[in-house]
């Protein structure tokens, strides 16, 4: 039998003592403790091969139970508790009691939890989750360690078999006994207290200063036993390592000497080094020679600062060497965007790239990128010979590396892998000699796969693949539609251009980066590849309702966008007598769907840019043609404008292909416009001038006669403020009410003006075409151009007096008048006069800065929102998970849905645009319409099965749940996919409501399919049709974008949204 060595716990409250008898048991089993405290006990233990079958939830006397094998005989089911009244550890069958510990005295906490590490060298440490941590020593003895003495001076005390504890665990500390160097710097003011009593109270805040020796002094005195509770593996890891007592030379490799005329200019580190070897010198002699203690401490200071700037020599406080270049320690070499890790190791200049600018080309495909002929002499791809290419690249080997297209140097198989440079060797010969599984390196030729980007790249479409196009002259060349997701225009931009140089960055480049796979933002899932600016100008000219065309002209318009390999199925004309002719909307029809061939049947209803509705009347019935109106790739009214073929709309025409079709038929569609557009442009003709801004007689007496009379109001405002008479508004002093009076009245004069000289200017004036179809500018930057620039705004207010209470010297003091305060009558075709042009200027220049700004904190923002989120990517399981497999989210945006497969507003679906899809496709006069209920019943049946895959079960016993079961329990992975269930539902449900209300005008009887008469039956066809063919392609459209719009495994999450 031995005794047991208990772990005392107590707080310095409490007085800690052992008693004289330890009660003796089996051998076995050795008890460590963990008390919570004496009214609300946790207690919980840890006992060799011993297990916790069950824990006390509360109170004092529920016993813990501790299971045991039965290997040596020791009986199972023994039973620990803690004694509330006697504050002592029970242990017992419940018959025979044995006290174990009875701290004596005190009644606060008695113990905390224990976090522990390795406590003495050669101790391993055992993981426990129910209990203490259990450490387990050679002789079989357990210990439990300390890792930080406890607020209020708590400790855990740790006793051996022997009942000698560890030189670190001694009664002391749980007392909080102060340590002797700190009673010795507390004794060192005793004369100090004697002679001045009123220091007593600042003695607490008494610091010693500790200087570099002194820490080292200290760090040394740590015993390897405490150096094992740090987490240093003694004797390779000691404290006193962490502080620099050698200084170590790096190589002159990374320090190199840069020749000069007469001298090498050193590197800073190099002359860093070469003042602290000196300052050493210096400190070195002065105590060899006896020098006074002041001289030796300076010199040890101004080694401080050296050493500190060799490190770091931006911080503050240090000295910098005169007025010149700042000196770059180890820490300028390493940080910032030119250190070695952005600037040399994630960032680097690369190879197989080329940088020039930029210009348009509408012929080009959205796909295509015109590489220079120069760039792709320069630029080369390794090829492998195989009998598909070998004679291509013969000849490539013949041209040479200056004739394109030609081959820059043979890479042989045989023979070690040896390279053959065609700008030395006979290319003949070479060309002869190719084998099967040699390797070309040739020039950049028409269809290769190349990486186009654009700086700063902001998001994942600054970078995309696109398709080489061999051309002449020296610029990149790129469609007009991709400028937006790369925010390029072709005022000096430049681009750059990478090679892959593998098969397999080639097919990743092409499926991941590709432009017919990017051609919606990730962002909201608008489309960002678009017509743009002079193609919606054409667009808008050309499906106006005045736009008729002959036979000849009309095939040669269609010519114009159609591949030269693309039939064309001539519509029948829109007008037959005088003369058949064709109108500009029916060029469209031919776009979408060249011949009866082609599969796109697009089915649109969109709202136009300039679309107003009228009350009581239909959308499409819209004077303006304001609303665009397409079924089954017949323009049935509408045109086409920014808003209907541009960026960021989701009810446009590219983007009902592209969720119709797919990206293919949209990247066509999208050529074919780009190349219609800017032919028809330049036969037709689109240009701006003077004459366009000529504001009219009328125009000028309007404006005249606006202005006369805002300011004759204004001065009576000015009149009456000055009076004191000028009734407040709500929430403003006397001021703020005549600033907001004046502002009003101003405002109305430039919109009243500008609306005035919009009604009155021609519809062929070309900026007034540019404003209203979206294209460029807006009918404000028109009214400006043509009638008066208006009020300027600073601040959010109109212009402040400057010096001597005015805004500049011309005008009088504390004047308030409309020209004063920075009113521009003027237009800029009648030129501003030399206070307006001022004032004008003036709010410019706010509109630069806050645009240089915002530029710059947007950036900084971006960059720290990409590095926080770029390692969060789902998973196959449908999480988002860091790099580490941490869980972020069980399920992407708690639906598993992508946000570029929205297409509705928040949904995956938009379900009225999709049934007049389906519904125009399947358009059937012979079938009939179903009843309310039947739509009901077809609908929950096809349902039905997508119902089975998303039952409900339990999540801790797998039990079938009922499927509308809400509760907390119920919960799982598939709540998306029946919330959308739901949805089509309810959506069905409200086309059977109509159904239903329809019958009832017509006199049918909802529950009956007989027919009263055809007139009422064709009523509701018209009206409130719905087929069952029509009812089962809607609702196999829904589920199937349901399924595109699940987000992909990899994907990754973090970046995009970033």
């Amino acid at each position: 039998m031995s005794k047991l060595n208990p772990l005392l716990l107590a707080t310095t409250i409490a007085q800690l003592t052992l008693p004289t008898e330890l009660p003796t048991f089996s051998a076995n089993f050795q008890l460590i403790a963990h008390v919570k405290s004496p009214n609300t006990t946790q207690f919980a233990a840890g006992i060799e091969n011993w297990e916790v079958a069950s824990l006390p939830a509360s109170g004092c006397h529920e016993p813990i139970i501790l299971k045991k094998p039965c290997a040596n005989g020791t009986a199972s089911g023994t039973t620990f508790w803690f004694d509330a009244q006697t504050t002592g550890v029970a242990y017992g069958d419940g018959e025979n009691t044995k006290m174990l510990l009875i701290p004596k005295g005190g009644h606060g906490e008695r113990a905390l939890g224990m976090d522990c590490k390795k406590g003495t060298p050669g101790v391993e440490v055992i993981k426990r989750e129910d209990g203490p941590q259990l450490v387990h020593g050679h002789n079989g003895t357990f210990y439990v360690c300390p890792r930080r003495v406890r607020s209020q001076g708590v400790a855990q005390l740790l006793y051996r078999q022997s009942d000698e504890p560890l030189p670190y665990m001694c009664a002391d500390v749980a007392l909080k006994v102060p340590p002797e160097s700190k009673i010795q710097f507390d004794t060192s003011f005793a004369e100090a207290r004697r002679q001045t009593p009123d220091i007593e109270k600042h003695l607490r805040k008494a610091v010693e200063d500790l200087n570099p020796l002194r820490v080292l002094g200290l760090f040394k005195q740590i015993t390897p036993i405490d150096c094992e509770l740090l987490g240093l593996n003694h004797p390779e890891s000691r404290p006193e390592m962490f502080l620099w007592q050698y200084l170590p030379a790096p190589p002159v490799c990374i320090r190199p000497s840069v020749a000069q005329e007469n001298a090498s200019n050193e590197d800073d580190l190099t002359t860093k080094l070469a003042d602290i070897v000196w300052v050493s010198g210096m400190i070195r002699s002065a105590l060899q020679k006896g020098s006074s203690i002041q001289t030796i401490m300076e010199q040890w200071e101004y080694l401080h600062t050296q050493v500190a700037m060799y490190v770091n020599s931006d911080v503050p406080g240090l000295q910098q060497a005169g007025f010149g270049k700042a000196i770059r320690g180890l820490c300028q070499r390493l940080k910032g965007k030119q250190g070695r890790f952005r600037g040399n190791l994630s960032g680097k200049r690369v190879d197989f790239s080329g940088r020039t600018v930029i210009s348009p080309d509408p012929n080009l495909s959205i796909e295509e990128v015109a590489v220079p002929e120069l760039i792709a002499k320069r630029m080369t791809y390794p090829e492998k010979v195989q009998r598909h290419n070998i004679q291509k690249l013969q000849t490539c080997i013949r041209n040479g590396p200056n004739i394109w297209p030609g081959a820059q140097c043979v890479l042989k198989k045989s023979d070690g892998g040896y390279k053959i440079s065609l700008q030395f060797a006979t290319t003949e010969k070479v060309a002869r000699e190719l084998t099967f599984g040699d390797t070309v390196e040739r020039h950049i030729e028409d269809g290769d796969i190349v990486l186009f980007n654009r700086q700063p790249s902001l998001h994942k479409l600054s970078i995309m693949s696109h398709f080489a196009k061999v051309r002449p002259w020296k610029t990149f060349r790129l469609n007009e539609c991709v400028c937006n997701p790369y925010n390029a225009d072709f005022d000096g931009d430049e681009m750059n251009l990478h090679i892959p140089q593998t098969e397999e960055a080639r097919a990743e480049a092409m499926t991941l980066m590709g432009v017919r796979h990017n051609l919606i933002t990730p962002k909201s899932g608008e489309p960002i590849i678009a017509a743009t600016q002079d193609f919606i100008t054409a667009a808008f000219l050309l499906s106006s309702k005045d736009r008729f065309f002959d036979r000849k002209t009309f095939t040669t318009i269609c010519v114009y966008m159609l591949e030269g390999h693309t039939a064309f199925d001539v519509p029948p004309p829109a007008i037959i007598v005088p003369r058949a002719l064709w109108t500009g909307k029916q060029v469209f029809h031919v776009l979408m769907r060249p011949n009866k061939q082609s599969p796109v049947m697009v089915n649109l209803d969109a709202k136009c840019k300039s679309f107003t509705a009228s009350p009581g009347c239909c959308p499409d019935m819209d004077p303006d043609d304001g609303w665009l109106s397409i079924r089954n790739s017949e323009v049935m009214c509408g045109r086409m404008d920014k808003s209907t073929i541009g960026a960021g709309r989701k009810d446009s025409l590219f983007y009902a292909i592209l969720r119709d079709y797919g990206s293919d038929q949209a990247v066509t569609a999208m050529d074919r416009l780009a190349r219609l557009c800017a032919r028809y442009l330049t036969s037709q003709g689109f240009s701006i001038g003077v004459g366009d801004v000529f504001p009219t007689t009328q125009l000028d007496l309007e404006k005249k006669r606006l202005i006369t009379k805002a300011y004759a109001q204004c001065d009576n405002i000015i009149a009456t403020f000055t009076l004191g008479k000028l009734e407040k508004a709500a929430g403003c002093n006397m001021e703020e009410t005549l600033e907001n009076s004046i502002s009003g009245i101003l405002s109305k004069v430039r919109q009243q003006a500008g609306q005035y000289c919009i009604d009155t200017l021609s519809h062929h004036n070309t900026p007034l075409i540019m404003a209203k179809s979206g294209s460029k500018g807006s009918t404000i930057n028109v009214a400006q151009m043509v009638a008066l620039v208006g009020q300027q705004i600073i601040g959010g207010q109109r212009v402040s007096d400057g010096f001597q209470d005015r805004t500049l010297p011309l005008f009088h003091k504390n004047a308030r008048q409309p020209d004063s305060k920075g009113f521009v009558k003027n237009s800029f075709y009648s030129g501003l006069l030399p206070t307006e042009f001022l004032f004008h200027a003036v709010s410019g220049r706010e509109g630069l800065v806050d645009t240089a700004v915002k530029t710059a904190e947007t950036g900084y923002m971006s960059r720290r929102l990409m590095k926080s989120l770029e390692d969060l990517s789902t998973q196959y399981d449908d999480t988002v998970r860091t790099s580490g497999g941490a869980i972020v989210q069980f399920q992407y945006g708690a639906d598993k849905l992508d946000p570029a497969d929205m297409e509705g507003p928040g949904t995956p679906v938009h379900f009225q645009r999709t049934w007049t899809h389906a519904e125009s496709l399947t358009l059937n006069e012979g079938e009939p319409s179903l009843m309310p209920h039947e739509i009901q019943g077809l609908c929950k049946s096809m349902l039905e099965v997508e119902r089975e895959r998303f039952s409900r079960k339990g999540l801790l016993r797998n039990e079938e749940l009922d499927y509308e079961d809400c509760s907390d329990y119920a919960i799982d992975e598939h709540e998306g996919g029946r919330s959308f269930l739901r949805s089509i539902e309810s959506y069905i449900n409200s086309l059977a409501s109509k159904v239903g209300k329809v019958r009832a005008v017509a006199g049918f009887d909802n529950s009956n399919s007989s027919v009263r008469n055809a007139i009422a039956q064709g009523h509701i066809n018209r009206t409130a049709k719905i087929s069952a063919t029509t009812l089962r392609l809607f609702i196999k459209f829904c589920l199937e974008k349901f399924k595109k719009a699940h987000v992909e495994p990899g994907h990754p999450v973090g970046a995009v949204g970033a």
